[in-house]
């Protein structure tokens, strides 16, 4: 497990990405842009996967370009930056919020070309990953998640980016609206809140 520095802070968002097997092999790809076809690449993901981190970490990196929720632009602009960074040899990153159904263009020259270039797919966390992101996004909401804490909520939680986002939230509210440091009480609670009471027994 390593963690990649992002060089300003993210507002809102953690200001350095875990990289796991949820998202090496994206990672990996950005350092052979030179293999990349028409040096293209789309990005794709779950929801709260850190498409657009990876995207900011490409740019300051000096990789190349991005272009961050794709799927929402014009595609006839879009072409348009396909086209320039083509002109100018810049690698191009473009980052798909689209569902399960996958992105729909219907302007047949992007879709050619988009269809001929480098797909990557972040996927789920595995456990090792998931106590990474616990342990970072409590740090960005100002307390501490120790390996114990981490090891509890691994076992119960959902396993996918936005599960452990919305669990960490719950922790954090509830920890202040009680005016106290979360407890195995409040770990139990907010999981109890948000896998819907589905957890297992506390052993």
């Amino acid at each position: 497990m390593k963690q990649l520095p992002l060089p300003l802070s993210a507002g809102a968002s953690p200001s350095r990405i875990v990289v796991g097997p949820a998202n090496a092999a994206v990672v990996d790809a950005f350092a052979r842009t030179d293999t990349w076809p028409f040096r293209t690449a789309v990005l794709a993901g779950p929801p709260r996967s850190g498409k657009s981190l990876l995207a900011r970490w490409f740019v300051s990196s000096g990789q190349g370009e991005a272009i961050d929720d794709a799927e929402t632009l014009d595609e006839t602009e879009l072409f348009h930056c396909w086209n320039r960074a083509q002109e100018s040899g810049t690698a191009l990153l473009i980052v798909t919020g689209a569902g399960e159904g996958g992105w729909a263009v219907t302007l047949p020259d992007l879709a050619s070309r988009l269809g001929g270039s480098l797909h990557l797919q972040i996927g789920a966390p595995d456990e090792a990953m998931m106590a990474e992101l616990m342990a970072v996004h409590a740090e960005l909401r100002g307390f501490t998640l120790g390996p114990d804490a981490t090891s509890y909520l691994v076992a119960r939680a959902e396993r996918s980016h936005l599960g452990v986002e919305r669990l960490v939230e719950a922790i954090d509210r509830l920890s202040l609206e009680r005016r106290q440091p979360p407890t195995v009480a409040i770990w139990r609670e907010a999981l109890e809140e948000v896998n819907g009471g589905s957890q297992p027994p506390l052993l």
